[in-house]
């Protein structure tokens, strides 16, 4: 009689619908999605922030979830390398996140205050940085020197440069340098978000050259990744190493952020940087 009720509950341990439970990577406790929904994709027990894609920071950033998408909306990646698979892994990219590229930007407001925000999705591509991504940067960065408000990016880019665009990729590097230093010029606040992860090119350019740097916890920030520092220098890293409570303590980033909090602090930060208005 034991035995035939334990094979019941078996049965119905399989009738379980897929996906009606997550694993946190960081503890490994299993929750339901929607309780992991309802609170943002953060872990409730040890906090741990996991990757979401832009329409969700837009749903939580902007007031009523309110995003105004152009310059440079209609530019898709070309393959001038003809490099093998790129065209086909576009494709799939492209009908897996229904983005064009993986980055965006355009006008949102957040408590009131117009800004240009500028985000990219870890699932297209890794984040990686393309041509258009970077054309898109900088078309960007121009509108909020044309309309004097504030500029805000907030990556997950592990991708960094994208070696399919060979040195059209990497030259963006320096296309969104620029753009920061035609802002810092005109005096426009540049506010950095950086997600996880957001890594290489990306994080060599113009996301450590933010007026303010704001981290989510956990975040892998940096150039190389740990194991590959680990196994060029041939020694063990510091716990934590590159990560965002590591960086905030080496004076890298100005604050670790948790994401139920991001939308306020951003406030606050546009009302020192740019007065009532968010503006210069």
């Amino acid at each position: 009689m034991l035995f035939r009720k334990r094979k019941k509950i078996e049965g119905e341990k399989k009738n379980i619908p897929e996906g009606l439970f997550l694993k946190c990577e960081k503890c490994g406790e299993l929750f339901y999605k929607n309780q992991l929904e309802k609170n943002l994709w953060v872990c409730p027990k040890c906090g741990f922030h996991f990757r979401v894609g832009v329409d969700f920071y837009k749903k939580i950033l902007f007031d009523d979830g309110d995003f105004i998408e152009h310059f440079a909306r209609d530019l898709e990646s070309g393959d001038p390398l003809d490099f093998p698979g790129y065209k086909e892994k576009l494709e799939r990219a492209k009908a897996k996140t229904g983005l064009k590229e993986a980055a965006l930007s355009g006008l949102a407001r957040i408590n009131g205050k117009e800004v240009v925000f500028f985000l990219t999705d870890f699932r297209f591509l890794g984040g990686s940085m393309g041509s258009v991504y970077g054309e898109i940067f900088y078309r960007a960065a121009q509108e909020a020197i044309k309309r004097n408000i504030p500029f805000i990016s907030l990556t997950s880019s592990g991708g960094g440069a994208r070696m399919h665009e060979g040195i059209f990729s990497l030259m963006q590097m320096v296309k969104t340098t620029v753009a920061v230093v035609e802002m810092e010029e005109k005096g426009i606040p540049f506010i950095s978000v950086l997600a996880d992860p957001t890594m290489g090119g990306v994080m060599a350019s113009f996301a450590s050259l933010g007026d303010i740097i704001i981290a989510e916890p956990g975040a892998l920030l940096g150039f190389a990744g740990p194991r590959v520092i680990q196994q060029t220098i041939k020694q063990d890293l510091p716990p934590g190493f590159q990560r965002s409570e590591f960086l905030l303590e080496k004076g890298f980033v100005d604050m670790v952020v948790p994401r139920k909090e991001l939308k306020s602090v951003l406030s606050k930060l546009l009302d020192i940087l740019g007065g009532e208005n968010g503006r210069s």
